[in-house]
Formats: structure tokens, C-alpha cells, sequence
């Protein structure tokens, strides 16, 4: 993970075991983010869902926020915790 510029940009497998690493280098660089990019991420579970869910909502605060990227099974997630495709709660 990394950011660049407005963009915060992962790659690999967002997961489980990577998640606590990942949060305590992104958590301070998520704010004022606009992208989150996971076109290079090759996989994501539950846990990855939640880091970038997390990271979306304190990036945007209150503003739309663009998530880059479809890794295999995220449309699943998404689906099965009602977010939309900015990572926040579908009414």
C-alpha cells in the first residue's frame, strides 16, 4: 500500500493475515484520499472488505470517494455486506 497523490493504491492479497499491518500504514495516510485503487490487489476476503471499507469512510468524510479496481470475489463481498461500490452501506 501506498499513496499517490489522492490515491491510495494496494496490490496483492488483501487479507486476513495482511490486514493489521496494512491498517497501521494506512490509517494515517487515508486522509483527504479521493481513490482508493485495488486494481492490483489479487485477492480480498472479509478482513480486506473492512480495512478498505474503514479507509473509505475516513477518507471521504462525507464526500464521494472512487474505488478503482474489481479483484476476483469482490462483488460477492459487497453484495453479501449491502456496500455499494464506494465501500459504504447501500440504503
Amino acid at each position: 500500500m501506498h499513496r499517490d497523490g489522492e490515491a491510495l493504491r494496494f496490490s496483492g492479497a488483501l487479507v486476513r493475515a495482511a490486514v493489521p499491518a496494512l491498517w497501521r500504514a494506512a490509517q494515517p495516510q487515508a486522509a483527504g484520499a479521493r481513490r482508493i485503487d485495488i486494481g492490483a490487489v489479487t485477492r480480498i476476503d472479509s478482513a480486506g472488505l473492512a480495512l478498505l471499507s474503514a479507509l473509505a469512510e475516513t477518507a471521504a468524510r462525507g464526500a464521494a470517494i472512487d474505488v478503482i479496481g474489481e479483484p476476483p470475489g469482490l462483488a460477492d463481498l459487497r453484495a453479501a455486506y449491502r456496500l455499494d461500490t464506494a465501500l459504504g452501506f447501500a440504503s
